[in-house]
């Protein structure tokens, strides 16, 4: 591939991580909405670590581990805030 071939597939790649981060955060809603009718707290810190666990375990390969566990310590971030705006 050639460097606008690249940058053609990354452009596709991003567009579904946008489109795949606004699915996530409006089931975050959803969420947060049980959590409000069942008296629940926004952070749950074993579903967390979970889940951590479980995406860097989704990784093909050992070098992406940090950085897949860093982009979903930001995506649970932002989930939390979006939930704490319901609550």
């Amino acid at each position: 591939m050639d460097l606008s071939e690249c940058r053609a597939k990354l452009d596709q790649i991003d567009e579904q991580i946008v489109q795949l981060l606004e699915e996530r955060m409006e089931i975050s809603e959803a969420v947060a909405a049980y959590k409000a009718k069942h008296h629940l707290p926004v952070l749950d810190k074993e579903r967390e670590a979970e889940k951590l666990r479980a995406v860097a375990a989704m990784t093909r390969e050992a070098k992406n581990e940090a950085a897949v566990t860093e982009l979903f310590i930001k995506i649970m971030e932002e989930s939390r805030k979006r939930q704490e705006t319901i609550l």
